[in-house]
């Protein structure tokens, strides 16, 4: 089988399995958030926390809760990394730098997982379970409650509540996560992967030498990495090592857990504001945009544009021979596609267009389908912004779902859609325009600028990959990326909380003949446009001078 068929057959494959899952998972989903029955664990949660479960909170006290909760969470997980060599579990780890432990508190607690350092030699069995893993459980949680609230505002007529933040995160958690985490780490640990708490012991090598290994429980972070779009790797390699990522099929298996929750929330969606076709119309939007992306990355991959590719005969540097190039293109594309940011091969080693489409993915705000929650908010904004600008079209009032979009709506809408650029950007051109910071690229001219601006694009949008070729574990790097991926996150949670709360505050207007339906292919084609417009009209100068450039060197 040539490696385009068999990219092909996988990457089908993949669409027929979240098809399957789609229906089922997304009405599980609508029930979870809707019900108003509370397991026993979660009232005993409840009563530990101080919450009453069945009080509803306005949008200011939601989001209040969502920035509680998240600082608490940084603050836990900086010190937790600071105190490693004085807990169980340290392997003999020493306390984990100040400015890599902000960097990596942030970093987690964002759905980010950037990571500056080596996961093997740095942190220990019980920071990385009981810090981060615990956080690839609960940031997901919280980005799927914010899209839940977000929903509730457009389901919701008269009202000030969207519903109670700590009743939303803790049914994502135990509800959703946790059982579909459990069965994915059996199945993960069956095709290979390591799950145990070995300390490193050296091994003799082919060539003769000794290296040390590392053991750990990988499959259980392994798999909410994949679920919960997070994307640290236990190991440096991430999802490229074999105890992270042991076959082909482990791979496709981690490319659907990335998939699997983004592409059910809209039917979710579609179930709570009562009309399954606008939930069709959102998942056909993202399934666009990501066939389109998959498809583009890896038809570049395989071409393999360039000398040294050329003479060789593939795109292979910085991939795995076992996954090969399409099989490693759909990992690339599914990883930026949603703010998951791991990877099973080094994006910096991809052809220069190929590693162009994986950077346009991140800066499309990650929407195809997007992170866990994010990518369903992500979207939804889109969306308004779309219905607002074919309501200038045709010179009435624009409405979405029954709500009318006025200025405060748009307003807000704009301001979520312009924090991530003007952080990519601003940080960009800091880091370009300091030699101090100039002195930590190893590559100059347009792929020196790539790799900056690639640090920038997955810090502020909150996926977590990078370029190598660019050390970014100073001080500098790290305190300013850190700085990007908190304001990347909470700056649009509560532009979108605060959406929600004007939405949930209006009555429904009714439809009339110049409503536009949106939930026609129309309207399906409109937003994919407004989508890459918007883009291209904000990145495309820095992409000249960048993956660009290089790509028509």
């Amino acid at each position: 089988m040539s490696p385009t068929v068999a990219g092909i057959v996988f990457i089908a494959s993949l669409i027929v399995a979240l098809a399957i899952t789609h229906r089922p998972l997304g009405d599980y989903m609508y029930r979870v958030y809707t019900g108003t029955r509370h397991l026993a664990v979660e009232r005993l949660i409840y009563r530990l926390i101080g919450v009453r479960p069945d009080t509803e909170q306005r949008w200011t006290v939601y989001a209040r809760s969502v920035l509680a909760f998240s600082a608490v969470s940084i603050l836990f997980l900086y010190a937790f990394q600071r105190l490693q060599d004085k807990l169980f579990l340290s392997l003999g780890f020493g306390p984990v730098p100040d400015h890599i432990a902000w960097n990596t508190a942030v970093s987690f607690v964002s759905n980010t997982n950037w990571q500056a350092y080596s996961g093997e030699s740095t942190m220990g069995h019980l920071v990385q379970m009981a810090g981060l893993a615990v956080q690839n459980f609960v940031s997901a949680a919280v980005g799927m409650s914010v899209a839940i609230a977000l929903v509730r505002g457009f389901a919701r007529k008269r009202t000030d509540e969207l519903g109670n933040f700590w009743v939303d995160l803790v049914r994502g958690s135990l509800r959703i996560l946790l059982p579909i985490a459990f069965v994915g780490a059996l199945v993960l640990v069956a095709g290979g992967l390591i799950q145990n708490f070995a300390e490193p012991h050296a091994v003799a090598t082919v060539a003769g030498g000794h290296q040390t290994l590392t053991g750990g429980p990988v499959a259980s972070q392994e798999i909410i990495k994949e679920l919960g779009t997070n994307g640290g790797g236990f190991y440096n390699a991430n999802s490229s090592h074999p105890f992270e990522n042991a076959t082909n099929w482990t791979n496709w298996v981690e490319i659907f857990a990335i998939l699997l929750i983004p592409f059910a929330l809209p039917r979710t969606f579609g179930q709570m504001v009562g009309d399954r076709r606008q939930g069709y119309a959102i998942l056909a939007v993202m399934g666009v945009l990501a066939l389109a992306s998959v498809s583009a990355l890896t038809a570049l991959e395989l071409a393999h544009g360039g000398t040294v590719p050329q003479a060789v005969g593939a795109a292979m540097e910085g991939k795995e021979a076992r996954f090969g190039v399409a099989n490693s293109g759909t990992f690339a594309a599914a990883t930026t596609l949603t703010s998951t940011g791991a990877v099973n091969s080094f994006h910096d080693s991809y052809t220069a267009l190929g590693g162009m489409i994986a950077m346009g993915n991140m800066m499309l705000g990650e929407v195809a389908p997007g992170g866990v929650g994010s990518g369903l908010y992500g979207m939804l904004v889109l969306a308004v912004i779309t219905v607002f600008v074919a309501g200038l079209m045709v010179g009435r009032t624009p409405e979405y779902l029954g709500k009318k979009i006025g200025a405060r709506e748009i307003k807000l809408a704009s301001l979520y859609f312009l924090t991530t650029p003007a952080l990519v950007l601003i940080g960009t051109a800091l880091a370009m325009a300091s030699p101090e910071q100039r002195a930590s690229m190893l590559n100059g001219g347009p792929h020196g600028l790539s790799e900056v601006l690639y640090a920038f694009t997955s810090a502020s949008n909150n996926n977590g990959s990078a370029f190598a070729g660019l050390t970014v574990n100073t001080p500098w790097y790290d305190t300013v990326l850190g700085l990007c991926m908190a304001l990347g996150r909470f700056l649009p949670i509560v532009f979108v909380l605060g959406l929600a709360g004007s939405l949930a505050r209006q009555a429904p207007t009714p439809a009339s003949a110049g409503t536009l339906p949106t939930y026609r292919p129309q309207f399906v084609g409109m937003v994919a446009g407004v989508t890459v417009i918007l883009v291209a009209l904000t990145f495309l100068p820095a992409l000249a001078l960048g993956p660009l450039a290089e790509g028509i060197h």
